[in-house]
C-alpha cells in the first residue's frame, strides 16, 4: 500500500515547519543577545587606546 501525500497533510508540514522555525528563533532570542554581547566586550577588550577613543567619538555623536 502506498501512501500518497494529500494537499492539506502537506499544508499542515509546511505550516508546523514554518511556526517551528518560528519558534526557535523567538525562543533563541536571549541567547543570541547574550552571545552578541560577550563578542562585543571580547572585541573592546583588544582595542588599542587610540580605536576606543575613536569608537567613543562615533557613540557620542549618536547619542
Amino acid at each position: 500500500m502506498v501512501l500518497e501525500p494529500s494537499f492539506i497533510g502537506i499544508f499542515l508540514m509546511v505550516i508546523m515547519g514554518v511556526g517551528s522555525f518560528l519558534l526557535g528563533r523567538w525562543l533563541s532570542r536571549g541567547w543570541r543577545d547574550r552571545r552578541r554581547a560577550k563578542d562585543m566586550a571580547a572585541a573592546r577588550a583588544q582595542e588599542t587606546r587610540q580605536q576606543r577613543r575613536a569608537r567613543e567619538r562615533r557613540e557620542g555623536r549618536r547619542g
